[in-house]
């Protein structure tokens, strides 16, 4: 095939020309060009992660959060609705709250104390005679078009029409419901508070990796040896375990079949059912003894919700797209409700991981990096992503799988980027 120029030596860059099923082209990943398109059909078209209805839980609480890279604030207003405003003062466009988190009715912007209720409305301008005839319901915070929620995971669309959240999440609800499951009383808490760990990296190369299973055996070589860990195993050759595409861009690494060889309750959680002795009683519980066990031998999903939320067994990444080469994941450890003691365990291995001194994040950030400065080298024109594709087969519900250690999520990624970058 003829070498490809780069996307922005067109108008309009020929996606077909640029993505095929089993090798992208480089450009796809440092032309400022394709990335404004990708903020324009992607991010700020299809549902995107905001945030979680714990993080707010009372009335008039908020907290900022993102969709790409513009800035948004998540608040629940006096009567327990959910919103997602624009941090933007209508006026003179200045940001009307620079405070991570908090609890307020109302906003004030500091330039010229425009103030706004927590939903968004302008309740006032100082020296009102100066905007006499105008309309205030014409002047409040501007609103994510769509706001939805699942199993308290809220998510935003910029795009006025298009897919119910639930069309978009497909098949991956039901990893979210088997997340949920974990908890005795059923729902995830986000209450740990976030790491931000920022690298030089596109956003698409943290997205191919989070379900890239063939990567840890060689990257996280070190810490699987040093902490005398089993994880390594399940990402090699002879692993049951199997990559999957969910579609929409939604991937997985299913351990699951490795989990029920070994037949052992939390040993997904590298530790055993008797040294969590409140936990299994609330489970049992719970849920019966039967499918407590269950439960508790598959343990959480390995799952990357298109286009940034990563649901990683023990914790959320959260990623966001500063510039074609500059992206921030935000980090937290996963909590259950009504699972104290399990939750300081999670909340201590995830420091220990993706913590300021942990390894593990630490040994993607590398990878990342060193890949984005290759990539920007013009031979080989072409990332190859074609590991597997001689066996990639269907399960019974008709998804594709693989071998855990095959590319079958990132080219599952890729097809959807196509399609949503060739939508009109």
């Amino acid at each position: 095939m003829a070498p490809v120029a780069s996307a922005a030596a067109a108008a309009a860059p020929r996606w077909d020309q640029l993505v095929h099923d089993g090798r992208v082209h480089g450009s796809l990943y440092t032309d400022p060009a394709v990335y404004e398109a990708e903020l324009e059909k992607i991010w700020f078209r299809t549902w995107v992660y905001v945030g979680h209805e714990s993080e707010i839980p009372n009335a008039n609480d908020y907290v900022m959060k993102s969709i790409g890279p513009e800035p948004v604030l998540m608040t629940r207003d006096r009567t327990g609705r959910i919103h997602l405003l624009h941090n933007r003062c209508p006026h003179r466009g200045n940001r009307v709250c620079m405070t991570e988190q908090g609890n307020a009715r109302s906003f004030t912007c500091p330039y010229h104390g425009w103030t706004f209720a927590n939903d968004g409305a302008l309740k006032g301008w100082p020296f009102p005679s100066g905007y006499e005839g105008v309309d205030r319901k014409d002047h409040g915070l501007g609103k994510v078009a769509r706001v939805a929620s699942y199993r308290g995971f809220v998510f935003g669309s910029m795009a006025a029409e298009g897919p119910s959240l639930e069309e978009h999440l497909g098949a991956a609800m039901k990893s979210i419901d088997a997340l949920c499951e974990t908890s005795p009383e059923g729902e995830v808490q986000v209450t740990a508070g976030f790491l931000k760990h920022k690298v030089k990296a596109n956003w698409k190369f943290l997205v191919e990796n989070e379900t890239d299973g063939y990567h840890p055996s060689f990257v996280h070589a070190s810490i699987f040896e040093v902490a005398q860990s089993g994880i390594g195993s399940l990402y090699s050759a002879e692993s049951t375990a199997v990559s999957r595409d969910f579609g929409n861009g939604h991937t997985e690494n299913d351990l699951r079949p490795e989990f029920r060889k070994r037949d052992e309750p939390m040993s997904w959680f590298g530790t055993t059912a008797d040294r969590l002795p409140d936990y299994t009683a609330r489970m049992n519980a719970a849920y019966g003894e039967q499918k407590a066990r269950r439960i508790m031998i598959d343990g959480t999903p390995h799952i990357m919700i298109f286009p940034n939320l990563f649901i990683a067994e023990i914790q959320i990444f959260v990623l966001q797209p500063l510039s074609v080469n500059e992206t921030v994941q935000h980090v937290t450890a996963l909590q259950f409700k009504g699972a104290p003691d399990l939750n300081r365990r999670m909340r201590q291995q995830t420091m220990g991981s993706v913590g300021p001194a942990g390894f593990l994040l630490a040994d993607d950030a590398e990878m990342y990096e060193r890949t984005q400065m290759g990539v920007q080298m013009r031979n080989p024109e072409w990332l190859f992503l074609g590991r597997g594709m001689h066996r990639e087969r269907r399960d019974e519900d008709g998804f594709l799988i693989g071998d855990n250690t095959d590319e079958v999520p990132s080219r599952g990624i890729w097809r959807h980027y196509r399609q949503m970058m060739e939508a009109a």
